[in-house]
């Protein structure tokens, strides 16, 4: 049986990454956009956690911690964001957001 290398965590950090930038390009829906966009957030923070596993450093892993830091205080400012578009909207696209020019 064959061990798990890093090259096996970076090929599933970078699927991950495209799936998500898949999803950032095609769709419409707002939410879905945000999904992706953490998605490929979690993809980065796979890379990370790898190579500081392989390298044997936790420069990586504490990286991830601010990481993810950031990640909450995006999700509480974004999610406001599309709370407050479909109050004023009654829908989630891309489009409706230049319809909220001052």
């Amino acid at each position: 049986m064959t061990s798990i290398g890093l090259g096996h965590y970076l090929v599933v950090s970078a699927a991950l990454f495209c799936i998500g930038l898949f999803g950032v390009v095609t769709r419409r829906s707002l939410l879905v956009i945000y999904m992706s966009l953490e998605l490929m957030l979690n993809a980065a923070n796979l890379a990370l956690v790898a190579m500081s596993r392989f390298n044997g450093n936790l420069d990586g892993q504490i990286m991830v911690f601010f990481t993810i830091t950031v990640a909450a205080a995006e999700v509480s400012v974004g999610l406001a964001m599309i709370v407050a578009l479909c109050r004023k909207r009654r829908s989630a696209h891309v489009e409706d957001l230049t319809t909220l020019k001052l």
